[in-house]
C-alpha cells in the first residue's frame, strides 16, 4: 500500500490564505455577473462571464490541454488525456443533437442551426489546422490553454497571446487571396443534413468509440492507491489541489459546451482576440479595404468591436480570473520571470496560432471542439490537420536538438 502522501498531494503551505483569496476572486466574479444581469441587456454578458469562469476552472483543474494530452500519448503512451477529449466530444455531440432537434426539427433543408460553428472544408482549412498545430508545439499550448496558464503565471503565455494578435493581423492580410483561390467555392458540410440527427450522432459516436477502444489497448499507467486520510482534507485536496482526471474534465467541458450553446452560442476563445486585433489593424491602416466574404462565415467571428464589454471578452476574462483563483487555491500559481526562450517561443508560436485561428475561423475550441459537437465536417478536418502539425513539429524540433 502506498503512502497517502504519494497518492494525494499534501495541502500546500498557506493553503488557507490561498483558498481565501480564491474564494474572494470567485465572489468577485459572482458579484460582477449579478451586477451585469441587472443592467439593460446585461443577461447575455452575465452568462458569458459565468460560463467563462466555469470553463476556466475546469480547464485549470483537469489540465484540459490538447497539446499536453497528445504529447502524453506520443511520449509516454498514456491515452487518458486523449480519452478525456473524446469524452468531451461525446457529451457535446449528444447535447447538441438534442438542442438542434428542438430548434431545427428537419435538418435536410438549406438552413443551418443558428450560430453553430460550421465552416467551409478545403485545403485552406487543412493548412490552417497544420499552422495552428505547429504553433501549439512551438509555444507549448493552444490558445485556450495559454489563457488558463496566464492565470498560473506562465512566462510564455503573455507573449503567445501577443503573437496570436500579430498572427491574426497577418491572417487578415493573406485572407483575400486565400478566399478567392480556395475558400469561396469550398463546401460547407453539415453531417446531419446528409445523415439526419440520429445518423450523424451514431456515426460520430462510433468513430469516438473506435478511437477509445484503440487507445484502451494500451496499458494504463497505474495510479497510487491512497491510505485512509481525514475526509475533509481528502475532499479539499481532490477538488482544489490534485489534478482532476481528464475524463472528468472532458465530461464537464462537454456539458458546459452544450449549455453555453443553448443559452449563448458555441464555445470559442478567439473572437475577442481577433476582433480587437482587427480593430487595431484597421485604425493603423494595415487592413485591406475589403475582407472578401469573411463576415458571412460562421465560426469565431472577428468583427470590429464597438463596445468595451463584449460577450466573448467577458468569457475570456472569466476564464483567466477563474483559472487564477483555481491555481491560487492549489498552490499552482508560480509566476516566472520570462527569459529569451519564453519570449521567442511565445511570439513565434503565437503568430502561427493566430494565423491558423483566423484562417480556420477558430481554434481547437471554436473550430474543433464546437465544430465536431455541431456535426461539422470542418471540425474533423481542422482537428486531424492540427494533430498532424503538432506531431511533425515536435519530431522535427527534437530531431534538430539531437
Amino acid at each position: 500500500m502506498t503512502s497517502s502522501a504519494a497518492a494525494l498531494p499534501a495541502v500546500p503551505v498557506g493553503a488557507g490564505i490561498r483558498a481565501g483569496l480564491g474564494l474572494t476572486l470567485a465572489a468577485f466574479l459572482a458579484a460582477s455577473a449579478w451586477h451585469l444581469s441587472g443592467e439593460a441587456g446585461g443577461t447575455r454578458l452575465a452568462l458569458s462571464l459565468v460560463f467563462g469562469a466555469l470553463f476556466g476552472f475546469v480547464l485549470q483543474r483537469s489540465r484540459f490541454c490538447f497539446l499536453c494530452v497528445w504529447r502524453d500519448l506520443l511520449d509516454r503512451g498514456d491515452p487518458r488525456g486523449v480519452l478525456g477529449i473524446l469524452a468531451a466530444l461525446a457529451v457535446g455531440m449528444a447535447g447538441y443533437a438534442v438542442v438542434f432537434g428542438a430548434w431545427l426539427p428537419d435538418p435536410s433543408g438549406t438552413r443551418l442551426p443558428p450560430g453553430a460553428h460550421i465552416g467551409p472544408v478545403g485545403p485552406v482549412l487543412a493548412l490552417a489546422g497544420l499552422a495552428f498545430g505547429a504553433g501549439m508545439a512551438v509555444s507549448g499550448s493552444c490558445l485556450s490553454a495559454h489563457l488558463y496558464r496566464l492565470g498560473e503565471g506562465s512566462p510564455t503565455a503573455p507573449f503567445a497571446l501577443l503573437g496570436a494578435a500579430l498572427g491574426f493581423v497577418l491572417g487578415f492580410l493573406t485572407w483575400n487571396p486565400l478566399y478567392l483561390s480556395g475558400i469561396a467555392e469550398a463546401p460547407v458540410t453539415w453531417l446531419p443534413r446528409h445523415l439526419g440527427y440520429a445518423g450523424s450522432l451514431v456515426a460520430g459516436l462510433a468513430v469516438l468509440a473506435a478511437l477509445a477502444l484503440w487507445l484502451l489497448r494500451r496499458p494504463l499507467p497505474p495510479r497510487p492507491v491512497p491510505d485512509a486520510v481525514d475526509p475533509l482534507r481528502a475532499v479539499f485536496a481532490a477538488v482544489f489541489v490534485a489534478r482532476w482526471p481528464t475524463w472528468l474534465g472532458g465530461l464537464a467541458v462537454g456539458a458546459i459546451g452544450t449549455l453555453a450553446y443553448l443559452r449563448l452560442g458555441p464555445l470559442g476563445v478567439t473572437a475577442e482576440i481577433g476582433g480587437r486585433s482587427r480593430q487595431a489593424a484597421a485604425s493603423l491602416g494595415l487592413l485591406p479595404e475589403r475582407l472578401e466574404g469573411l463576415d458571412g462565415f460562421r465560426g469565431c467571428a472577428t468583427a470590429l468591436r464597438d463596445g468595451l464589454l463584449t460577450p466573448n471578452g467577458l468569457f475570456v476574462g472569466g476564464l483567466v480570473v477563474a483559472s487564477f483563483a483555481a491555481a491560487l487555491a492549489a498552490g499552482q500559481f508560480r509566476p516566472v520571470r520570462p527569459g529569451r526562450g519564453h519570449v521567442l517561443r511565445g511570439l513565434s508560436g503565437g503568430i502561427l496560432l493566430g494565423w491558423g485561428a483566423m484562417t480556420g475561423l477558430g481554434c481547437s475550441i471554436g473550430t474543433l471542439l464546437s465544430g465536431i459537437m455541431a456535426g461539422a465536417l470542418s471540425g474533423w478536418v481542422f482537428g486531424i490537420a492540427m494533430l498532424a502539425g503538432i506531431t511533425v513539429t515536435l519530431r522535427l524540433g527534437r530531431g534538430l536538438l539531437t
